[in-house]
């Protein structure tokens, strides 16, 4: 188990904001280290970044077929690849480097198609390979309290959640600036697929409530709107939601909420009580019983379960942010992979505590589904 991993990157080259993260959060505890890439279409760009992370240019590839190719055939080959390029790229390099018997990580959505998803999971499977899809919000130490104070029954059954998710990033039209590459691909059909609010962070918003609560949903009712004239893709979406529990959900996503950054808050309400988590206070939780004081739970002060407090890693008062959160759920993952090669896999689905091509699959499927039912005019549809 002291083994460190290897593993190569898909994009992330000089001036991509996410993908130094990425490589910066896998290696963050020292489990994995980079050694190999094809970080963008221009291969001087992946020579420029491979030399500035001082990786060896023999392992250097002027695109991901090449990587696939000649990773798949040597006896080093790297145990897991990182795919952070735009979303209408990720089901066929995924398939790609998934053929070579090399594990996956990618950034969601994992697809753009449910059927996409479904080839890829099927093929994980059959493959017996660990993937990954990096929902970032699971990696927070809170969320993972949020999940086991539910899951423990101490709020009782849910009778609702809310869901909310703003930025103002999109409320001009910036995919028109020249040299705003994050807003352009984000914005353009070709590459984000058939929605951008939605696919972007109205997914988190499924993922997060999924990961804390375990609910399975129903039935979706979704509205998507185009608030910046000349835009293709919804800027702005509401979502009623059914659950098969019962319960009932609103979940809002918005890119041209002035006043807000990066503001995804989930409230989950129960028959005992509630818990509420915001991401830019993400020390905090705040937890409400019925007929007791509300509390504010602080990460690195109050006692918290073991699945939140074996990812905190700081005192209280220093603060824990997306660098962090990225890295446990890679932390989590290399755990799991180092344990299946070492022949000891984990045993229960607590214990492999990141996100599954499962639950990007899922993921997908309530992108589509929200973009289905906006279509039909808002109606209801039925989830299975």
């Amino acid at each position: 188990m002291n083994e460190v991993l290897s593993f190569g990157m898909v994009g992330g080259g000089i001036g991509s904001l996410i993908g130094e993260v990425h490589h910066k959060a896998a290696s963050f505890d020292r489990k994995a280290k980079l050694i190999a890439g094809c970080f963008s279409r221009s291969y001087d760009n992946t020579l420029s970044t491979g030399k500035k992370l001082g990786l060896d240019s023999r392992r250097l590839y002027k695109n991901f077929r090449e990587m696939t190719e000649k990773e798949g055939a040597r006896k080093d080959k790297i145990d897991f690849v990182i795919i952070v390029t735009p979303n209408n790229s990720h089901f066929e390099m995924a398939k790609a480097f998934l053929e070579k018997g090399i594990n996956v990580v990618c950034d969601k959505p994992l697809t753009l198609k449910v059927e996409e998803a479904e080839v890829l999971t099927n093929l994980a499977k059959k493959r017996d390979l660990l993937c990954c899809v990096t929902y970032t919000y699971s990696g927070y130490p809170m969320v993972k309290h949020a999940r086991e104070i539910i899951s423990r029954g101490e709020i009782g059954k849910i009778r609702m959640v809310m869901g909310e998710y703003l930025q103002e990033w999109l409320a001009m039209p910036v995919e028109k600036e020249e040299g705003n590459k994050q807003a352009s691909w984000r914005t353009d059909p070709k590459y984000s697929g058939n929605s951008n609010c939605v696919a972007d962070i109205g997914s988190h918003i499924e993922n997060t409530v999924s990961y804390t609560t375990g609910l399975e949903i129903d039935s979706l009712c979704a509205n998507l709107d185009i608030f910046v004239k000349g835009r293709a893709l919804d800027d702005n979406a509401g979502v009623l939601l059914k659950y098969t529990s019962g319960a009932r959900g609103i979940y809002w996503c918005s890119q041209v909420a002035i006043g807000y950054n990066n503001g995804l808050k989930i409230r989950v309400l129960g028959e005992k009580g509630s818990v509420e988590w915001e991401q830019e206070k993400p020390d905090y939780l705040k937890v409400a019983f019925y007929g007791r004081p509300v509390q504010i739970l602080s990460r690195g002060r109050d006692n918290l379960y073991p699945l939140a407090l074996r990812v905190s890693r700081l005192p209280g008062g220093h603060p824990e942010g997306v660098y962090e959160a990225f890295a446990n759920i890679y932390s989590n993952f290399s755990d799991a992979l180092l344990a299946k090669k070492a022949g000891k896999p984990f045993q229960n689905k607590k214990e492999v505590d990141f996100p599954t091509f499962e639950d990007g699959a899922r993921g997908v499927k309530f992108i589509n589904l929200c973009v289905e039912s906006s279509q039909r005019g808002a109606c209801w549809i039925s989830i299975k």
